[in-house]
């Protein structure tokens, strides 16, 4: 005797949605990593976000540079350069130079779980910062994910800065109060200013451009808002030269002894008419 069969249709699990993705969880307990919504579902480059999640999954000390994230996704150093500078720009990431105890100079890669958070104490022991402003509240905190070569840096002081350039970076805070710098950032910020001022660039022009459109709040210093801004605007195009006056040339005439062509203000006579006419009386 054959079995049996139904044509009615298979009943849904309860609670599953009618449509779109339907989620089949499994419990981790090790090698997994936590990853905030604001990142996951980020508007914009699935490889900005796809950068960000595989640095967080990284230990800290790992290389993260674009060499080695070359090395391991697929796409090129355009792109992975690009992610960078969007993390970096959304407050993600942070590039911080330090000073060593021999005196040498590093650069730190810093990866925030949520931007705007507070570094952990570095071992090493770097100098705190020179207050700026009233303490800030406790924030989420961040760690570091490399170092790169240390590397001697001069000491720069502000008295040794373009002077025009110093006084353009100090102007911005009366366009937006929040755009305070302390004495070191503006020195490292000036290079930049005094590019675009070489460039023909006026100062009015520079404060408006680094200060229109700002967001409602910072996720870093102001300073990192500013650098990406100075690095990644492009300069206005050189204004076009002023035409050059040329002489007015007179108008072509003809002769009316030889019928030759000549240029004169008014009809006539040409040149060599002009020699071989009789003289009046």
């Amino acid at each position: 005797m054959a079995d049996s069969q139904s044509n009615a249709r298979l009943r849904a699990d309860a609670g599953a949605p009618r449509s779109g993705v339907i989620h089949v969880r499994t419990r981790l307990t090790a090698d997994f990593t936590v990853v905030a919504n604001a990142l996951a579902q980020r508007r914009g480059s699935a490889v900005t976000v796809g950068v960000a999640v595989y640095i967080l999954s990284l230990p800290s000390g790992s290389p993260v540079t674009i060499a080695a994230l070359c090395a391991h996704f697929t796409e090129g150093e355009i792109l992975i350069s690009r992610a960078l500078r969007e993390l970096e720009a959304a407050g993600y990431l942070e590039r911080r130079r330090e000073r060593m105890p021999s005196g040498q100079i590093r650069t730190r890669t810093y990866f925030y779980d949520v931007p705007g958070g507070t570094p952990e104490p570095d071992p090493d022991g770097p100098p705190d910062p020179e207050p700026d402003g009233p303490p800030d509240p406790p924030r989420p905190s961040k760690r570091p994910v490399a170092d790169e070569t240390p590397a001697e840096e001069p000491s720069v002081a502000l008295t040794e800065a373009d002077p025009q350039a110093v006084a353009v970076l100090a102007s911005l805070r009366h366009a937006d109060p929040r755009l305070v710098l302390s004495e070191r950032e503006a020195v490292r910020l000036a290079p930049a200013v005094t590019a675009w001022l070489a460039a023909g660039v006026t100062a009015a022009q520079i404060t408006r451009t680094l200060t229109t459109g700002l967001p409602d709040r910072f996720l870093t210093r102001p300073a990192g808002l500013l650098a990406f801004r100075l690095r990644e605007t492009p300069l206005p195009a050189p204004p076009p030269p002023e035409p050059v006056a040329r002489p007015s040339v007179p108008p072509l005439q003809t002769c009316d002894g030889c019928d030759r062509a000549f240029r004169a203000p008014h009809p006539g006579h040409c040149r060599d008419c002009r020699v071989t006419m009789p003289t009046a009386a």
